[in-house]
């Protein structure tokens, strides 16, 4: 039997547990995050990929996104009446615009832009086909095809 008060043979005693490294305080700082565009290095394997939220813009202008789809619905459906709500919409979306700050003014300008060339297309286009009229039913009348 062995007695509670002697020591345990070399072959019985525990290995030495390692001294534990100083703690350190504070802790260290986590490492800065990428900046934007550069290559983030892969997470440890086992580790769930860090992801970051896409930077957002400025809001952009409903009026502004209304002025484009109208005058191109005036280009090709409604003409006139189309272009027409593309225009005043869009100059309200550019007044908005500048007063807000914020986005969509490429959006305005272009529907500002096509409305105006568009309207004037569908207006030259309309005096041109009166005066075509005009000038066959002159014709007509010249060769006494009158009723």
């Amino acid at each position: 039997m062995s007695d509670q008060n002697t020591p345990a043979a070399p072959e019985e005693q525990p290995p030495a547990a390692a001294p534990a490294p100083p703690a350190s305080y504070p802790p260290p700082a986590p490492p800065a995050p990428p900046a934007y565009g550069a290559p983030a290095a892969p997470p440890a394997y086992g580790a769930a990929p860090a992801y970051t939220a896409y930077p957002q813009g400025p809001k952009t202008n409903t009026l502004a996104i209304v002025s484009l789809v109208s005058s191109l619905v005036g280009v090709f459906v409604i003409p006139v009446i189309g272009q027409i709500v593309g225009i005043i919409t869009g100059h309200m979306s550019l007044s908005q615009i500048k007063q807000t700050g914020e986005g969509g003014r490429g959006l305005g300008l272009a529907g500002v832009i096509i409305g105006w060339v568009t309207l004037g297309l569908a207006i030259l286009g309309i005096i041109l086909f009166i005066a075509w009229f005009g000038v066959i039913f002159a014709n007509a009348r010249e060769m006494g095809y009158s009723s």
